[in-house]
């Protein structure tokens, strides 16, 4: 089910006051939930000696979240300066940071390997003579082509922008052999969302197999695979939950094989950041008015601006009235912001009970790619995020933006380029 029974109930009982407090919309994570899905993700995996999770920021770029995974000895994948300074400044550095980059400027590589390094993923086979410097640890990504599928959100391999052919992998290890470099890892990304745990389990295999056979022509071994994120959520009430216990025996398996058979092996990393939070978040908004033409809508005080899967993916996320949970539906409505978009709509034609404006609608599963994936269109402006912590108390952990943040960037010296 989407929205845990736990989280949704400890909202229920402080919601309207939360909203007197805070005013809607917001987006609000739970404390008591994150860390669970932690605990299990490290104990599904607690055999695997090394084995780490590196958080993908884009998910979440919240310092007050990414604080309470670093508590559970997670890493950090980065994929820009920003997030790089975000994991940093909560003192993440040197291996707890990967650098997972594409078409990437020599600024932000150099700022990679500032102030105590990270771990670099590099995309393409071009960039290893457009570093800066040496670093101590290499890592490409791997792109399969034609070898592996991925699924109907990232797309087919063979049309991804990303990673190295499995030709271009045996060069690549050997410039950076030859510049000196003597500790590698290898890492791919095929699916997003994938709710068949098979998937990720073959996914490390077919990483398994590409190390050993460059183990054989160039010596190299691995310190780490990493297998990319992708784990899915159940978004839709129909959906079957991940399972992940299934998936790390079966990596755990092969892993096991790959040592008894080279007397050696990798450690495990995995990048996952919807799995981990976003089951664990909610956008609270207010029913603020009703229109009935050729169909219902729903009007509300958020609009696509603070959670875009829904318009831009056809996204399903599941939506409850608060106070209204039980009761039947009236109809069906499309529930719609205020952009000047005929796709700002949270959902289409979806059967919810009768609401009357003032009324709180739950938008479920927006802890990933939410706030994050926000924009200002329209001049709208993204909304605050609350943590619900374990004892209860809400704390406001990023403030709504304004219209000073809006036309912060109007606030400049002129400079002009004389005509030549």
């Amino acid at each position: 089910m989407p929205m845990s029974a736990a989280f949704t109930d400890r909202l229920s009982r402080i919601l309207p006051k939360v909203v007197d407090t805070f005013g809607t919309p917001f987006h609000i994570y739970d404390e008591a939930g994150i860390c669970d899905t932690c605990d299990r993700l490290n104990t599904a995996f607690s055999s695997l000696e090394g084995f780490r999770e590196y958080f993908a920021v884009k998910a979440l770029p919240n310092p007050a979240v990414m604080t309470l995974l670093k508590q559970k000895g997670f890493g950090f994948d980065c994929s820009s300066v920003p997030e790089l300074v975000l994991a940093r400044n909560i003192g993440s550095t040197g291996d707890d940071i990967m650098f997972t980059s594409n078409n990437t400027r020599m600024d932000q590589f150099q700022a990679a390997m500032d102030h105590g390094g990270s771990i670099l993923n590099l995309d393409d086979l071009s960039l290893i003579r457009k570093l800066p410097d040496v670093p101590e640890q290499i890592c490409f990504r791997f792109n399969p082509g034609p070898e592996r599928s991925g699924n109907h959100i990232i797309g087919n391999p063979l049309e991804a922008k990303y990673g190295l052919t499995r030709e271009q992998l045996h060069t690549a290890y050997g410039a950076a052999i030859q510049k000196g470099i003597n500790r590698f890892g290898i890492h791919t990304m095929l699916a997003s969302n994938e709710l068949n745990h098979t998937y990720m389990v073959e996914t490390a295999d077919m990483l398994l197999h590409v190390i050993a056979d460059l183990h054989r022509k160039l010596s190299i071994r691995f310190e780490f695979i990493n297998i990319g994120g992708g784990l899915g959520i159940p978004y839709s009430p129909g959906d079957t939950p991940f399972d992940l216990a299934a998936m790390a025996q079966g990596i755990t398996r092969s892993l096991k094989e790959f040592r008894q058979a080279r007397g050696w092996v990798p450690k495990l990393y995995m990048e996952s950041g919807r799995y981990i939070t976003g089951p664990h978040g909610a956008l609270v908004t207010t029913v603020i008015n009703h229109k009935h033409i050729y169909r219902d809508y729903v009007g509300v005080d958020a609009s696509m601006s603070a959670l875009m899967r829904p318009g831009i993916y056809g996204a399903y996320h599941h939506i409850h009235i608060h106070g209204k949970e039980h009761l039947p539906a009236a109809g069906p409505v499309d529930v719609a912001g205020g952009l000047c978009e005929n796709n700002d709509k949270f959902a289409i034609q979806r059967s919810l009970p009768e609401t009357r404006e003032g009324d709180f609608l739950v938008i479920h599963d927006t802890g990933a790619h939410g706030q994050s994936m926000g924009f200002n269109y329209n001049g709208h402006l993204r909304p605050k995020e609350l943590l619900l912590k374990k004892d209860g108390s809400v704390a406001l952990i990023r403030r709504a933006e304004t219209m000073a943040d809006y036309f912060a960037t109007l606030d400049f010296e002129p400079r002009v380029l004389p005509a030549q």
